[in-house]
């Protein structure tokens, strides 16, 4: 099947996956760009637990500050070198996070976190289960997950923090 470069083009503006994914994707989606999204979305969840295993000792930590000053968060994101944590992408994750975090007041990063036994609301109490505040189709966990297949490393939340002034800091 022929794929024309403007369909490829789309796709890739569309998803942010390489020319050749896009392509194959459109290929095996026989030319219709949804399911296409939909392809490159399972592959990119499969390249990221691919990649989960491999250390990740670089990175930044990166604050929001809410407008008025009365909310705040910190995240630390890591990725496996220090040129990845140098670039957009990584950065505008990392303050995509932070944002997340400030929003929606998770207590553990995951369920892993909160340990058996731990009364949570996966959704609710856990980042990367979370719906993304931008696009609330996705999950965190997949908006790290497309970072991942863009910058190629690995990449993990280590740890974050959230402040709300007068309120007292939560039990985890």
């Amino acid at each position: 099947m022929k794929i024309h470069v403007v369909r490829v083009k789309e796709l890739r503006e569309q998803s942010g996956a390489g020319v050749m994914q896009c392509r194959n994707a459109l290929i095996e989606a026989e030319g219709d760009i949804e399911k296409a999204l939909q392809i490159l979305k399972k592959q990119n969840l499969f390249q990221a637990e691919k990649k989960a295993k491999r250390t990740t000792s670089q990175g930044l930590i990166e604050a929001y500050v809410h407008a008025g000053g009365r909310i705040g968060a910190m995240i630390e994101l890591n990725c496996e070198s220090d040129f990845v944590a140098r670039t957009n992408e990584f950065k505008e994750l990392a303050h995509h996070l932070a944002m997340q975090v400030a929003a929606m007041k998770p207590r553990f990063i995951s369920k892993e976190e909160a340990g058996k036994g731990t009364k949570i609301e996966p959704e609710t109490d856990c980042l990367l289960l979370q719906p993304d505040i931008k696009d609330p189709d996705k999950t965190v966990k997949e908006v790290i997950a497309e970072t991942i297949a863009k910058v190629g490393e690995n990449i993990k939340v280590s740890r974050f923090a959230r402040f709300e002034l007068g309120e007292p800091e939560l039990e985890k």
